[in-house]
């Protein structure tokens, strides 16, 4: 489980090592781009119910901190739909991963004689 730490707050986010990893990729993208948006997260089990959501611009310290020290393969169809929902007027919504899926094309059946 990985924290994300944001302003001067002595409380991390928690937030999964492979969701946090990916989001970082969708958060430094729009930062880097000088641009301000919302990041918005359902709470997780154990936490007390419900979402929360906060503003991120580039003058606020953040630092990204994981429990895994090997750095996860990305899955850019999910950093895709981050960046997606990043452009969007709601900001940033942590969304489960979009698993990629092996399609394997239909074949006509032939007919047994």
């Amino acid at each position: 489980m990985g924290s994300l730490h944001y302003g001067g707050s002595d409380s991390p986010i928690r937030i999964e090592d492979r969701a946090l990893a990916h989001l970082k990729v969708a958060i430094a993208t729009k930062l880097r781009r000088n641009e301000s948006f919302t990041l918005s997260w359902r709470h997780s089990d154990g936490d007390e119910n419900g979402r929360s959501t906060i503003w991120l611009h580039p003058s606020i310290p953040l630092r990204f901190t994981f429990d895994d020290p090997e750095a996860p393969q990305l899955n850019l169809k999910w950093i895709e739909q981050l960046m997606m929902s990043a452009n969007s007027s709601g900001g940033i919504s942590l969304v489960d991963e979009m698993l990629e899926t092996l399609e394997t094309p239909e074949t006509p059946e032939t007919p047994q004689n």
